[in-house]
């Protein structure tokens, strides 16, 4: 059973940062990409960024600039680091794990991350 555990999700103010981890366990696969969503309230889950298994990187333009995604294979985890949170980023953050078309893809269960002015 593939468990994703999301950790660093918290109550931060405007400016701060924050760095959240997610770890997967009970797997063989190793995960083609890894990556963060999130979701706010009234709103539609939302990419975040992305990182492939040789490190290439993709961001929410919202984010760029401001957050960096970061992986270990060897540990089957995945960072993102917060810098300049503004108040809109207030959401819960998911992490996802994609193996290939034919396994398919894991879900955390979610962290909350709340900026307050």
């Amino acid at each position: 059973q593939v468990q994703l555990v999301e950790s660093g999700g918290g109550l931060v103010q405007a400016g701060g940062s924050l760095r959240l981890s997610c770890a997967a366990s009970g797997t063989i696969f190793r995960f083609n990409s890894m990556g963060w969503h999130r979701q706010a309230p009234g709103k539609q889950r939302e990419l975040v960024a992305t990182i492939t298994s040789a490190g290439s990187t993709n961001y929410a333009g919202s984010v760029k600039g401001r957050f960096t995604i970061s992986r270990d294979n060897a540990k089957n985890t995945v960072y993102l680091q917060m810098n300049s949170l503004k108040l809109e980023d207030t959401a819960v953050y998911y992490c996802n794990a994609y193996v290939n078309s034919y396994v398919g893809e894991y879900w955390g269960q979610g962290t909350q991350v709340t900026v307050s002015s």
